[in-house]
């Protein structure tokens, strides 16, 4: 094991062994005053505290009962605010504007993205597989074969689809799915992704800063969620050379990994903090050792980087 010092000397440079794969912990007996996860966290398997931790009973409680905290219902408001006519070589459709906005205060951070009609009905196939009972009584806009383009079919539309989503994210098993969340997120985090992977850290950060937001709106159930997208942040505040940018988006992500250390990001996560600490001048001790008790717990012979493992995201 390398000492506590080791990563401070001279002549320490090369990064600690990290452990990706490990293997399936013990389930440790459920402490009878500790609440139990609801079935919407099936996003995140390894979303409960490790049964490895060190954490105490009382420290569980607490950790418990700030996440029934973070699990409060954030409300959203859907708009659709405006649409466009787009032609292509072989294709003609229509751009709407989905404006997204949080509502019982001043938000700072509302999101703005757009979809097509396309994108709705593939939405609208998806959640049928999975929640057609609880959807039955919404109402999706019909597909016309003539008139799509007129201004009176596209005002129409604008409502119909701006009461679609509401209806959708007034349920729910369906406002806490993959295929909610994915509609409104994938496209930008595919595209930001694709701009790290490409070493565009620039554009890609100003994707990532826009469409976070949003994504922290409709976790805020399972924090994990949003740990690949803070990663990637990190990834290109770092390589930028915007080091304390870096650390202060990995605090963050460490914060949503609390109790968590099953998770495939825990490990290269801490690597780079202690890094990013040591660059800095912070306490990377406390960093290191973490790292260190995580690496005991799930020994392996080649970990990833933070960066190898955050290019991976999003390739299909």
């Amino acid at each position: 094991m390398a000492s506590h010092k080791h990563l401070g000397s001279p002549g320490w440079t090369g990064p600690i062994s990290q452990d990706m794969a490990g293997t399936t912990p013990k389930a440790s007996a459920p402490h009878p005053d500790l609440p139990r996860l609801g079935p919407e966290d099936h996003l995140d398997a390894q979303g409960s505290p490790s049964s490895n931790s060190s954490m105490t009973t009382r420290e569980l409680q607490e950790y418990w009962r700030t996440q029934k905290c973070c699990w409060k219902h954030v409300k959203l408001l859907f708009e659709i605010t405006s649409a466009r006519i787009e032609e292509r070589k072989v294709s003609k459709f229509v751009m709407y504007q989905i404006v997204v906005i949080q509502t019982g205060s001043f938000d700072s951070n509302k999101a703005v993205l757009e979809r097509r009609y396309s994108d709705f009905e593939t939405l609208q196939k998806k959640l049928l597989k999975t929640f057609r009972e609880e959807i039955e009584d919404v109402v999706f806009p019909k597909k016309h074969l003539i008139g799509n383009f007129t201004e009176e079919m596209i005002s129409e539309r604008k409502l119909a689809l701006k009461e679609y989503l509401s209806l959708l994210y007034a349920i729910r098993c369906v406002r806490r799915s993959r295929e909610f969340i994915d509609f409104l997120t994938r496209p930008e985090l595919k595209e930001a992704f694709g701009c790290l992977r490409a070493g565009q850290y620039t554009k890609a950060l100003d994707i990532l800063t826009r469409v976070v937001p949003l994504q922290e709106k409709l976790t805020a159930h399972c924090p994990a969620l949003l740990v690949p997208a803070l990663c990637a942040k990190l990834v290109c505040y770092r390589d930028l050379e915007r080091p304390a940018e870096a650390f202060a988006v990995g605090e963050r992500a460490l914060q949503c990994l609390q109790a968590r250390e099953g998770h495939r990001y825990y490990t290269p996560l801490l690597d780079a903090m202690a890094r990013l600490a040591y660059l800095l001048g912070k306490d990377f001790v406390s960093l290191q050792r973490r790292l260190e008790e995580s690496q005991l717990r799930k020994p392996a012979l080649r970990g990833f980087t933070l960066k190898e493992l955050t290019v991976q995201e999003y390739l299909s």
